[in-house]
């Protein structure tokens, strides 16, 4: 495993409600110095999840979000931040009951994800929901999200889907079909 760079400065260079960009200045074992930029939290968070809720043994939830940096409504799986004092299952069960109006009764954590390593410190980890029942929760979306479906047999086209990007969801939705498959419940 190679030696990481060593950290020779680091400052907040912006800042906004959510975010601030972090600039890295780094000595690389061979000698090489670089300047690093990267998007970081706030510090106070406990991070987030993503849930694949399967609605039976092949189709999974998807809610659709008006998202501010597509500036479009996209179809993705339930997801939020982890609260203080909750772990990962219980925040994955509310973001569940939040957005899509939907617990589970089982409930298993499949990975931990990152969107863009280069550039963001940022990670969620990847829930897997079965056994749903109906409950809502109100949550702190703006506006209701309209709850649809998406089959893991149909995944390779999903990504055709005019409303739907997110890369992270899609490795999700990948991974709960593959364990699926392997244990047997799903076949395609």
């Amino acid at each position: 495993m190679r030696e990481k760079p060593t950290v020779l400065a680091r400052e907040i260079v912006a800042s906004s409600r959510l975010f601030r960009v972090e600039e890295l200045q780094l000595r690389f074992s061979n000698g090489v110095e670089r300047t690093y930029e990267r998007l970081v939290g706030k510090g106070v968070g406990y991070g987030a999840v993503m849930v694949v809720a399967m609605l039976d043994g092949e189709h999974a939830v998807l809610v659709e979000e008006y998202c501010g940096g597509t500036d479009d409504y996209q179809l993705s799986l339930p997801k939020g931040l982890i609260e203080p004092g909750e772990d990962v299952l219980a925040a994955a069960n509310r973001e569940l009951k939040e957005e899509a109006g939907l617990g589970a009764r089982h409930l298993e954590h499949l990975a931990e994800l990152s969107l863009s390593p280069g550039y963001m410190s940022q990670k969620i980890q990847v829930v897997l929901a079965q056994d749903l029942f109906e409950e809502r929760l109100p949550g702190d979306e703006p506006e209701p999200m309209r709850v649809d479906k998406v089959s893991l047999r149909e995944l390779s086209s999903l990504i055709q889907h005019p409303q739907f990007s997110e890369g992270r969801a899609l490795a999700a939705l990948y991974l709960a079909r593959d364990l699926l498959m392997q244990r047997g419940a799903f076949s395609l």
